[in-house]
């Protein structure tokens, strides 16, 4: 059974459409969600929670109706909003306490379950600081936290590395797989950094104007491209010239001892080795090319706008 499941979804605000016969299947894993600002990601998300009834259509998260089934699908559903949110006068384990008994737990239980959280999202030995007084990452654990404290089946994470440096990115996306990875939970994260999903969705779906554009999956998207590159130590553009002698499909890279090599058939890596060899120049590297999200999204906007 898939995590989440769209049949014909709609949703319309007055001469607006949010999002348009949305018919989509988000397997269980990590799903990175993509779409530029206005796609229709918010207005996904709300109607999943319950929060908002489609226009037309259906969703399902979990095997429940978002449409009758809000309750128990927030019971076992964490969400992580984009938005700035806390409450800066009050610490973590107080507002995690507190938000763990909003979902149900009995009050000793609900502390239980916020030590443990707040030590898993790296803020155990902060956790009676006021939230005010922490930094940017550390206001993303904290709603990381509330979103996992009642023990969720899966999570919804509205642009998690929002406003971080590229440390604190690498932070949050570690912790996110280990979510998964490690507590066997189920999460759907939104981002518009391509190269940040790359890393950690197993599956991807692109909506666009509220219709969708792709789903697929991660290795699918950034398969093998074709071609194999190649650096190095010296004499590049003789190595160029030697390969395209041997009728070799040869393109220069960015930098000046690189360049990329299409893969007929296995014999053009031995050329390779063969003219490094003949050059007495050091070898680099030599690895497989692959595709990368960025060029899906490039090909998907050329599509859209001619």
């Amino acid at each position: 059974m898939p995590a989440i499941a769209t049949q014909g979804l709609t949703r319309v605000f007055g001469p607006v459409t949010a999002l348009s016969q949305l018919t989509v299947e988000m397997p269980t894993g990590v799903v990175g969600l993509v779409g530029a600002n206005g796609a229709g990601k918010s207005t996904l998300i709300k109607i999943l929670l319950g929060l908002l009834p489609p226009t037309s259509g259906s969703a399902t998260i979990l095997g429940m109706n978002s449409l009758t089934d809000g309750l128990k699908i927030r019971e076992i559903v964490g969400y992580m909003p984009e938005s700035e949110c806390l409450p800066p006068d009050v610490s973590a384990t107080e507002f995690i306490v507190h938000m763990a008994r909003m979902s149900g737990l009995p009050t000793s239980v609900a502390r239980e379950r916020t030590a443990d959280t707040l030590r898993h999202v790296g803020l155990y030995e902060e956790r009676y600081r006021p939230i005010g007084g922490y930094s940017t990452g550390m206001r993303q654990r904290v709603k990381l936290a509330q979103a996992l404290v009642h023990d969720p089946k899966l999570v919804l994470l509205d642009e998690p590395t929002n406003g971080l440096d590229p440390a604190g990115r690498d932070d949050m996306l570690e912790l996110i797989r280990r979510v998964s990875a490690d507590f066997n939970i189920s999460v759907v994260v939104t981002s518009h950094l391509l190269g940040e999903l790359e890393r950690i969705s197993d599956h991807i779906v692109s909506i666009e104007g509220g219709v969708l554009q792709h789903s697929t999956s991660t290795a699918a998207a950034t398969d093998f491209s074709g071609v194999v590159l190649v650096e190095v130590t010296d004499r590049g553009p003789e190595a160029v010239d030697r390969l395209q002698a041997m009728g070799a499909t040869v393109t220069t890279g960015a930098q000046p001892n690189s360049f990329a090599v299409a893969i007929n058939d296995e014999r053009v890596l031995d050329d390779v080795r063969g003219v490094v060899v003949d050059l007495e120049v050091g070898l680099i590297r030599m690895q497989h090319g692959r595709h990368h999200l960025s060029e899906m999204f490039a090909t998907q906007q050329e599509a859209l706008h001619g």
